[in-house]
């Protein structure tokens, strides 16, 4: 369920008079997303989403979101691009939320990832990584490896009502991962949440990048991290290595990975998963019963970073 604010016929069309946009034809909720409302909109001008940005999105954040996806889009990433009002202002307000207008990306994401999905995937990656690095700005990743230790803290009584032994387990392999983590890997701007749900395809090619409200600075090769968790295990928990050379061979081509990006990737998928792992086990442990959001397993990630774990070097990656 992604929809948490109800927007009436009367709001939205006064809403839209800002707009160069036309008038509204259709408009309803769209069910896929956790973090805010989202409605798809058509107009007498085509078609468009809006977004109303609830309360866990810090409002003074979203200049940097907004500028981040015109930006990348300004330079030929397939992403939505913000509509700016007849004042030119692209952040407003509807309902009392925050809001926005962007353009309508078409195409499906793929419900099940297969092979030919993930050589598109690592070209789109890196010229993400390529076209954003004029992008002046930054963006504190407060879900990096700071972040990890408080959140596993704040879980810490009742980790081990998810499975007997986690505590102990994610304690110890957190401390790796953190005492193992580089600091000296080229830095830029990453999506940091390209799961399936956020890729688009349309007619077999990759047609665009959606969400972009987890972006933030850091990384760069962090990002592939992100997606060799996201896309190449198998529902077994086995890892397709295959799978994971494509990603790693077409990203390559467009922008080479350093000898020390390399010798990474271990402990940052490591990282990758353990990120995961714990918001989806604070959301287990703390979201109430009867709440909007679906609850995903952090079991899953376990089983992913257990993987990473046994990885002595880039060759478990098809490197």
């Amino acid at each position: 369920m992604a929809v948490y604010t109800e927007v009436t016929d009367e709001a939205l069309a006064a809403f839209l008079t800002d707009y160069d946009i036309g008038s509204m034809v259709a408009f309803r909720g769209i069910a896929e997303g956790v973090e805010n409302s989202n409605f798809s909109l058509r107009t007498t001008a085509g078609d468009f989403i809006l977004t109303l940005y609830e309360k866990r999105v810090d409002p003074a954040e979203l200049p940097w979101f907004l500028g981040l996806m015109e930006h990348l889009s300004q330079r030929g990433i397939g992403c939505p691009l913000p509509v700016r009002g007849r004042d030119g202002v692209a952040l407003r307000h509807l309902c009392g939320r925050h809001s926005a207008i962007t353009t309508f990306l078409p195409g499906v994401w793929p419900r099940r990832v297969r092979l030919e999905h993930c050589a598109p995937l690592g070209s789109a990656l890196a010229a993400l990584h390529v076209a954003g690095a004029d992008y002046a700005p930054t963006r504190w990743n407060a879900l990096g490896p700071h972040g990890w230790r408080p959140l596993l803290e704040r879980c810490r009584m009742r980790v081990d009502e998810v499975q007997a032994g986690l505590a102990a387990e994610l304690e110890t392999a957190l401390d790796a991962i953190l005492t193992s983590w580089p600091v000296a890997l080229p830095v830029g701007h990453i999506h940091a949440d390209l799961f399936p749900d956020n890729v688009f395809f349309l007619d077999g090619r990759l047609s665009g990048l959606i969400d972009f409200y987890f972006a933030a600075t850091d990384l760069l090769a962090y990002d592939i991290a992100v997606c060799l968790n996201a896309w190449c295990f198998e529902s077994d928990f086995s890892f397709n290595v295959t799978k994971a050379r494509a990603l790693l061979r077409a990203y390559d081509e467009v922008r080479a990975l350093s000898e020390a990006e390399r010798a990474a990737l271990p402990v940052l998928c490591q990282g990758a998963a353990i990120r995961f792992l714990l918001t989806r086990l604070y959301d287990w442990l703390n979201t109430p019963e009867g709440a909007l959001v679906t609850r995903k397993d952090p079991l899953e990630y376990v089983r992913r970073l257990r993987f990473h774990l046994t990885a002595r070097d880039e060759h478990a990656y098809g490197i």
